[in-house]
């Protein structure tokens, strides 16, 4: 059977589909497998914006041009549901609930992905919504598929990551008793203590959750899917797609517009990055494989590890170079200093260059904003930057290595005619100079709202700014040797 076929008047839900991967399932799913019966789609009404306008404005987004254009028709078949991961039950209404009886498929995508938050929040809606979802699909008596989407980083003090469940660093059950009865200050107290000192409280909170989906294996067909960092897409719908500025995709982003220049890390790491439509290919493989035939009772929970780094390595250094190579020819039309800066392991140098290259020159272009009767903002960027690099600081000196044989197996499971479609083991060894410019051009296009390609403006302002740079080292460089020669003479005259 085909995976097209397989997934003909397939019902699916979808948790985390406004999210990056959410999104790019959706548009997979309903370009290459458009037999398909509903995605229904959980929703949050935010801000007073209701669920029907926030679907239509995530199916008008740039990711779903060329669906719109290709097949139109089957956009309908998205169905928004009222929910909340992190609310009891989901949230969702005793209606919506009858509406998704017959779901098939769940995809379980939705989390908080940010490192900084509090451990409260972070159990509510990583592990008690994992749990929520779970106690949901036990009613579905069609489901024939549950994927559960974790993190290859849900067991960071494993080096050496097996495609295999590992011991919890809580119980899960006690974990969301202890933030459905005490408040997020109280929590926070005890925050590193209770969470084994993991990075933080997303890795924490994801391990978590596979147990909850470990310990419903023989009620549900339940697996485990760890995508590593996610980046911007190779090849479909379009190359370089991306909707934020997590990952690379911020540094290079924030290395573009010369507000990034300096980064404590190890240059010399193999960074495990993971294309988005490569993530979704093997989720849709990964479903397609408990469509044919459902998991044996009794034994242990399926998981699968999609990294790539043993299959495309490149190191933290590599990426950086590329970067700002290729960001200087084609450069950001909101660039505020040229592109360039580096990364150290010294955390001493990286402090000079912080200090120097990232306070001053913010307090130099505020105070030229306030001059002019602008709003300033570099000054509170670059604390934000500052913070959440520091959330993510373990991640970017540590290396692991991610056993992924049964990611490199749903490969094998693709029918040899839908290779082009589905497979993803025919972008081995990708050529990441192509990518990254490629991402480049998809963050101005789709995360700063340029042109793919610079305007001559743009281009002329990196020349003015090589000039100034190099005038402005000068000055520093010739200050500094003027003042050591005059403490020479001190010292040796």
């Amino acid at each position: 059977m085909s995976i097209a076929a397989a997934f003909k008047d397939q019902e699916i839900f979808v948790t985390g589909g406004t999210g990056f991967v959410g999104k790019a399932l959706i548009e997979k799913l309903l370009r290459s497998c458009y037999t398909l019966g509903k995605i229904y789609v959980l929703i949050r009404p935010k801000k007073g914006v209701a669920i029907e306008q926030r679907l239509e404005a995530l199916l008008n987004c740039k990711l779903f041009e060329r669906l719109r254009r290709e097949q139109p028709q089957t956009l309908a078949k998205v169905v928004p549901i009222v929910g909340d991961v992190m609310q009891l039950g989901l949230g969702i209404s005793e209606a919506d609930l009858a509406r998704l009886r017959n779901v098939n498929i769940v995809y379980h995508s939705a989390a908080s992905v940010r490192f900084d938050d509090p451990l409260r929040s972070a159990i509510l809606m990583n592990t008690r919504g994992t749990h929520e979802l779970i106690k949901l699909a036990l009613q579905w008596k069609k489901l024939k598929a549950f994927v559960h989407v974790s993190t290859t980083y849900s067991n960071p003090t494993e080096l050496e990551v097996e495609e295999r469940i590992y011991p919890p660093y809580a119980d899960w059950r006690t974990t969301i008793k202890l933030a459905e009865t005490y408040d997020e200050e109280t929590l926070n107290v005890f925050n590193l203590k209770y969470g084994s000192f993991q990075p933080n409280t997303y890795t924490f909170t994801k391990s978590l959750a596979e147990h909850v989906a470990n310990d419903y294996k023989d009620q549900l067909p339940i697996f485990i899917y760890r995508p590593s960092i996610v980046i911007s897409t190779i090849e479909e719908p379009v190359p370089g797609w991306a909707d934020n500025f997590n990952g690379p995709t911020g540094m290079l982003v924030a290395c573009g517009v010369g507000i990034l220049r300096s980064q404590n890390c190890d240059p010399y790491i193999v960074a495990d990055f993971v294309p988005a439509d490569v993530v979704v290919r093997g989720l849709i493989i990964a479903a397609y494989k408990y469509l044919k035939q459902a998991p044996a009772k009794g034994k242990p929970i399926d998981v699968i590890n999609c990294a790539t780094a043993n299959i495309s390595p490149i190191t933290m250094g590599q990426v950086i170079d590329i970067g700002k190579r290729y960001i200087r020819q084609n450069p950001f039309e909101q660039t505020l200093w040229l592109p360039g800066g580096g990364i150290t392991l010294c955390p001493v140098l990286h402090f000079v260059r912080f200090i120097t290259m990232h306070i001053m020159m913010a307090i130099v272009v505020d105070t030229l904003l306030r001059l002019t009767n602008e709003k300033p903002f570099l000054l509170k960027l670059q604390r934000r930057i500052f913070a959440a690099f520091r959330a993510v600081q373990v991640f970017a000196t540590t290396e692991w290595h991610f056993e992924n044989e049964n990611f490199k197996a749903l490969h094998a499971a693709v029918p040899e005619d839908e290779i082009t479609v589905f497979g993803f083991l025919q972008h081995s060894n990708i050529n990441y100079v192509d990518f990254f410019q490629n991402g480049i051009r998809g963050a101005k296009e789709y995360l700063m709202n340029e042109s793919p390609e610079s305007s001559s403006k743009a281009r002329l302002r990196i020349k003015i700014f090589y000039v100034l740079d190099y005038l402005c080292r000068a000055i520093v460089y010739g200050f500094l040797i003027r003042l050591i020669y005059r403490l020479a003479l001190r010292i040796f005259f």
